[in-house]
């Protein structure tokens, strides 16, 4: 005769919409935010925010990082409309430089293309 244990109390394998997942990491990624706080709040791993995030980074709204270094060797001279503002160098192959008169709009439009 087989013996069958019957399990019972809430089932551990969960099933997460997309927006309860974009909320949960929307509250992970919130500035101050604890990511091991979150998880132990919804009951989930740090893992699984991570797995999430990564896998719906196109979906998520919020900034990017990049490394930048900032030269004050002329600091306290004034900028002058042909010196360059910033000079911006992605990856050592890419480099752009922004003059102050550059409108805003272009500047970040060029930005965004070179990422």
């Amino acid at each position: 005769m087989r013996q069958i244990t019957v399990m019972h109390g809430p089932e551990r394998r969960r099933r997460w919409t997309d927006e309860e997942r974009l909320r949960i990491l929307a509250e992970a990624g919130a500035p101050g935010a604890c990511v091991a706080d979150v998880a132990r709040r919804h009951d989930i791993s740090t893992a699984r925010i991570y797995t999430w995030r990564n896998k719906l980074r196109p979906q998520i709204a919020g900034p990017e990082f990049a490394e930048a270094v900032v030269d004050v060797g002329d600091a306290g001279l004034p900028v002058s409309g042909s010196s360059p503002a910033i000079v911006v160098e992605v990856s050592g192959k890419v480099r752009m430089t922004v003059f102050p008169s550059a409108p805003a709009a272009l500047v970040a439009a060029t930005l965004k293309a070179l990422r």
